[in-house]
């Protein structure tokens, strides 16, 4: 392949990668604002994008492949060098936040939402009506003979589906009511 077509697309593909580099960019003109995770991460991906320019500039001006080889590979080697610092820093970053974290608030963190058997419950009574729309709709559909819509038609999947649905939240209410009222044991 000759190299001015390469070079092209080689061009090509360094313009369509704007939407990496240009916020690459911003991260590294933000300063003490980003971590230095993100600010060497950064770092990295204008590496790669500007060794990719450089390469498409070598090969448009007719140097021997020999040497754009060199310059793509060292290119290479510095943006994964950088890359992989990126990613020792987030380590770092994460467990010194971690750290942090935990001497405000020993513990596990608490939150809302328990895996409790109610909200499998729900989710299969929810299932269970849309399976019966279905089967409903299936056999409406096979039972009208005269092929012209009819109100029963969409009427019993619609019920089945909001027969379903006002027991699965009826069942999550007596639930968190008998949670509440201490009548049953609160659940985890």
């Amino acid at each position: 392949m000759p190299q001015p077509v390469v070079s092209l697309g080689a061009a090509l593909v360094t313009a369509a990668g704007c939407v990496w580099y240009l916020p690459a960019l911003a991260d590294l003109r933000a300063g003490d604002d980003r971590p230095y995770s993100r600010r060497t991460a950064a770092a990295a991906c204008l590496t790669g994008w500007s060794t990719l320019a450089v390469v498409a500039v070598l090969l448009f001006s007719g140097v021997p492949w020999q040497t754009t080889c060199v310059m793509a590979a060292a290119g290479a080697t510095v943006t994964v060098a950088l890359r992989i610092r990126a990613a020792a820093q987030h380590h770092h970053e994460a467990r010194e936040s971690a750290h942090h974290w935990a001497t405000l608030a020993p513990g596990r963190p608490r939150h809302s939402r328990g895996h409790a058997p109610s909200r499998y419950a729900v989710a299969a009574l929810l299932g269970c009506g849309l399976a019966a729309a279905t089967a409903t709709a299936l056999a409406a559909l096979a039972s009208a003979s005269d092929g012209g819509e009819s109100w029963a038609l969409a009427a019993a999947p619609t019920t089945a589906v909001g027969l379903a649905l006002t027991v699965a939240i009826t069942y999550s209410r007596t639930v968190r009511r008998r949670t509440r009222s201490g009548l049953a044991r609160p659940q985890q």
